[in-house]
Order: C-alpha cells, then structure tokens, then sequence
C-alpha cells in the first residue's frame, strides 16, 4: 500500500528544520573566519612590529599573513551569502508554516509579507467589503510575491473578474506549480532587497522612452579617437612622435566630447537605478528560464522572456556590466585614464543601443516575473489546501453560484463550518438571510463573495466543489459615515446599492451581497425601500443575498413568486451562555439573541 504524501505542513517543518540546520552550521562558519580574520590581522601587526621595529626578521615575512588574508576574505564573504540565503529561507518556511497554522495575520510589520495595502479603494464594489486588502487581508494570506509587479498583478485579479479562458489558462499553471516546492523555494531565497528595490512601472517608462539621439556614426568616431588617442601616447613613449600628435588627438576628442555631452550626461544618469534594480531581477528572470513546463500559459511566460533568441537574464546581466563600466570612469584613479578612452560617452551609447534593442522588452521582462509571482502565490495556496477543489467555471447566459461544503478562506480549516450554497436561475436567486447577532449571516455572505473572487481569479475555492458562471460581484456590508464628505452611513449605504444597481442595469450577470440592507432608516422605508430594491435586481438577472435582523423583511420572499427564499441562522442557551453551530437552515429565524448579548456584556436591560 502506497503511503500518503506528506502534509503541507510536515514538508513545511522538515524543509525548515533543515535550513534552520543549515542556518546555524553558516553561522559557525561565519563566526570562526570572522575570529580567524581578526587573528591574521593581529598577526601582520606582531610581523611588521617585529620585522619593520625590532629587525628580528625580514620585512617579506608580512606576505605571510597577507596571502592567508585574501583567499579568507573570499571564503568569508561566500559563508556570508550561504548565511544569508539559509535566513531567507527560514523566514519563507517560517511565514509558510504560519500560514497553515493561521498564525500569519499582521506579518507585514515584520517584513515578511505584504497585506496590499497600497490596493484598497473604499469606492470599489467589493474590495473593502470583503477584506481583500489590508491586514489580516486575503491578500496578505495569499501572496508570497517578492516584487512590485507580483503584488500588482495578484491583486488586478482579485479587483476584477478575468475571461473565462484565461481563468482556466491559470487554473492549468497553478496544478502544475501547486507540488513544485523547490521552485517556490528558489524563488524566495533570492536577494531580499528585490520586493523594496524594484520600481517596475518605472523601469518599464526607463525602457520605453525616446531614445537618447547622438548623430550618425558617432560610437564608430568615438572608439576611431580612442584608438588614436592610445596609438600616439604609445608611439610618443617610443619616441616615434612627438607629443604634440597626442595632444591634437585629445583637442578633437575635447571637442568631440563637447557635442555629445548633453546627450551623455542625459544617457549616463538615467541608467544606472535601472540597471540596478534589473540586476536584482535577472536571478529571478534566470531561474523562470531553466524551468520547462507543460500548461500552455507557463509555457507562454516562459516564451515570453527571450529578446532575439536570448534569454531576458543574460540581456540584463549584459546591461549590469555596461552601466558598471559606466560608473567606474567615476573613480579618482581611473578618470585620468577613461578620459583619453572617450570612456563614458562609448558607454553612455552602448547603454542607449541596448535601450534601442531591448527597451521595449523590459515591461514585457517585469510582467512575466509579476504574473509568474502571482501564479506561484495562488500555488502555494493550493499545496495547503489540498482538500479544496478547482471551480467548475461555466459558460451561461444565466447567473449561477451553486457551491457545496462552502467555507471562508480566512477561517482555520478546523474551525470553519461548512454550508452549501445554491443561487440560479432554475431556483432561487435571492436568499434572504436572518438569525440572531454573530450568528454567521456577514461571514456567509462573504465566503459567497470571496470565492467568486477566487474562482474567477483563476485559483482554488474553498469549497468542495463549485459551479459558477461569469459574475460581477457588488457588495454593500461595510457602509460607513464620514465627517469629512458630509455623508451618513445610509447615504454611504444608498449611495454603493445605486453603483451595484447601476453594475445590474447595463447587463452585467451579477452577484450581489447586501448585509443589514438599509439599516439606517426607519422600518416602515426600510420595508418599502429593500422590497423595492431587492425586487428590482432579481428582475434584471442578478443573483444574490440580503441579510436582515428584521423579520418583517423576511416576509418579501413569499411574495416573489419562488425567486426568493428565506434562510436562517440559530443559536441557543448553554450554562448561561450562547452558543452558535453556524449551520444553515431553511426558513425565517424564529428568536433574537440581542438582549442576551447585551447583558452578557454588562449592560442593564
């Protein structure tokens, strides 16, 4: 009988034992070189007091501890690196375990992760209301993303639903990265300067601007004048010329020099944080280019960064040496000899020809790392939840949500209650939602909302299984006031159901998720108000939920003619205190734990 694989977490614990191994062993490594370089050190001192002071022994004995310091110097620099990548390892397997055992909320004080932030639109249709960003986020728990461009790129997908096509493209590439562990782990125990380094919309406006222009033949008249230049300093020490030969050489590169030093200096002091910040991107770009792969859209990535046959790696390592050949005219010592080589300006155009062969590319380069980032995220949240399923993504002219097993992603797989879900157009389209006060009607309508999101992002749902078809998700659950717009939390709330409403009315298939639905008002508007609205959605296609703790609106179900449904959460009485199983059920509600809950917490009613 063939044996189970391995957990994500047991693989997670093994993998960091091991580094955490690996980790201490560098450690040690680190610590004696370090002391045997202090004590090479003490030595050349005792030497040259002895041999220089005393005149003991002679001055040649100093390359003694000379010739063991540099190769020590070498080696404690490469135990460095490996000291390094073993840490960054350990954070990744680290961050990795706590995302199993949901311990990976607020990470981002750390460094360790992102919670996105920088993402959130309080005016968008979901984002907000279903804590896509910011912390304790699904963002935060779903990226492993290094870059920029990665962040960006998993968090497009979350804000906006992708083609039918493309989501399944993604489902193929994530089953295939899903077991790829060592990949993932190559990938984050790269430099850690890449996710604060990389400005990728700025590299990219860097590779994708007008080229600087120097006039025709001017790299071929530069290197001409730097051959002349070291010709007649050579022929002049031989006495073949005289200096006067080297002299006018150096007029005309004077004036060579002038003409372009517009174009130089514009050319040199654009490059030199491109090239550094690509430099950090190409053991990224290098490893994606050593991998082989089967789904069609990790094949296309993997296409997608070569420029003329050669790999984007190399093209940026090659641009890394002419930008450090650049720089290195800036050095005290090597000016005066750059200077008569026409050194930065041969640079300076060298740079622009590459701009002129791969600028275009560089977005291109940056866009593939992104999306593979992104990929790799929403893989590594498939390898953890092994038991959850890919959604069935169909094509219907009628909304569907038809889930079974459903539970929130942010929840702990141990805790979480799993409840089925059916919205259609062949039954129900509206489910109206009571119960009593944390019984579970907000988190309901959230898993609804999130893995609608998840599963047109392309990625895993946590559910058993999932029908769905092409939905645009509007939710209004977070209204809130503000002092600053002059505007109430109904008018907030009034003002998000007119754009969800108004996502509905130009034929969009919709999902709709409506918690407390105008709350803020009196129950007699209250009762027109959502009847009117709710009634409107469905009639032009929209599927959705409203929850309420007024019962009365229960009653709009009866009177839509088997479009709607009620449902309802329970909770009941144990020693004193309540208790909730946060299952499902049909029908209205039949009690309200308000008043339990406001003397459970001190208040006299």
């Amino acid at each position: 009988m063939l044996a189970s694989p391995p957990s994500a977490r047991d693989e997670y614990q093994t993998r960091l034992a091991r580094w955490q191994s690996d980790r201490e062993h560098w450690n040690r490594r680190f610590r004696q070189l370090g002391n045997a370089r202090l004590a090479t050190g003490l030595a050349a001192v005792a030497i040259a007091a002895v041999s220089l002071g005393a005149g003991w022994i002679s001055a040649w004995w100093l390359l003694a501890p000379v010739l063991v310091f540099i190769p020590m110097t070498i080696v404690h620099d490469r135990v460095d690196a490996s000291l390094a990548k073993a840490s960054r390892a350990v954070s990744y397997y680290q961050r990795a375990l706590a995302r199993v055992e949901n311990r990976w909320v607020g990470e981002e004080k750390s460094g360790a992760g992102s919670s996105g932030e920088r993402f959130r639109d309080p005016k968008h249709l979901y984002a907000d209301d279903l804590d896509l960003f910011g912390r304790g986020s699904l963002f935060e728990m779903l990226s492993t993303a290094r870059t920029a461009a990665g962040e960006r790129i998993l968090a497009e997908w979350l804000l906006a639903p992708s083609t039918r096509a493309a989501a399944i493209a993604r489902q193929s590439a994530i089953a295939e990265l899903r077991d790829r562990l060592d990949l993932r782990e190559d990938l984050a125990v790269m430099g850690q300067e890449i996710r604060a380094a990389v400005d990728d919309r700025t590299i990219k406006a860097w590779g994708e601007r007008p080229l600087v222009r120097f006039f025709p033949g001017a790299r071929v008249v530069a290197f001409l004048l730097a051959l002349a230049a070291v010709a007649t300093l050579a022929l002049f020490i031989a006495q073949v010329l005289t200096l006067r030969w080297f002299l006018a050489v150096i007029l005309a590169e004077a004036i060579f020099g002038f003409m372009l030093r517009p174009a130089v200096m514009q050319a040199a002091a654009s490059a030199t944080t491109p090239a550094l910040e690509l430099e950090l991107m190409g053991g990224l770009l290098a490893r994606l280019e050593r991998e082989s792969f089967i789904s069609p859209a990790l094949a296309a990535l993997r296409g997608s960064i070569a420029a003329e046959g050669v790999p984007a790696s190399r093209q940026i390592f090659r641009l890394r040496s002419l930008v450090h050949h650049l720089n290195s005219a800036r050095n005290m010592f090597f000016a005066p000899i750059a200077a008569p080589l026409l050194w930065t300006s041969q640079f300076a155009m060298a740079v622009e020809a590459w701009r002129a062969r791969c600028g275009a590319r560089v977005g291109q380069w940056l866009a593939a790392v992104g999306e593979f980032e992104a990929l790799c995220s929403l893989a590594a949240f498939a390898y953890e939840r092994p038991r959850h399923a890919f959604p069935d993504l169909i094509e219907s002219a009628d909304p569907q949500f038809e889930a079974q097993g459903l539970v929130h992603p942010l929840i702990p797989s141990a805790e979480a209650i799993a409840n089925d879900v059916a919205l259609s157009g062949s039954g129900p389209r509206l489910w109206i939602v009571s119960g009593s006060n944390m019984s579970g009607k907000s988190t309901l309508l959230r898993a609804v909302g999130v893995n609608a999101v998840l599963a047109w992002a392309g990625a895993p749902v946590t559910a058993t299984s999932l029908r769905v078809s092409a939905l645009r998700v509007g939710a209004s659950m977070r209204a809130n006031d503000s002092v600053i717009d002059h505007r109430s939390r109904f008018y907030a709330e009034i003002s998000r159901l007119r754009d969800v409403m108004d996502v509905v009315r130009a034929g969009h298939p919709t999902l709709f998720l409506l918690d407390e639905l105008l709350s803020g008002t009196n129950s007699h508007d209250r009762r027109i108000g959502a009847e009117a609205l709710l009634r409107g959605l469905v009639e032009r296609g929209a599927i959705g939920m409203a929850t309420t703790h007024d019962l009365a609106l229960a009653e709009i179900a009866m009177s839509m003619d088997g479009r709607a449904t009620n449902v309802h959460f329970e909770d009941h009485l144990e020693g004193g205190e309540i208790r909730f199983d946060f299952r499902l059920r049909p029908g209205v509600v039949a009690r309200s734990n308000a008043l339990a809950l406001m003397r459970a917490v001190g208040l006299e009613v």
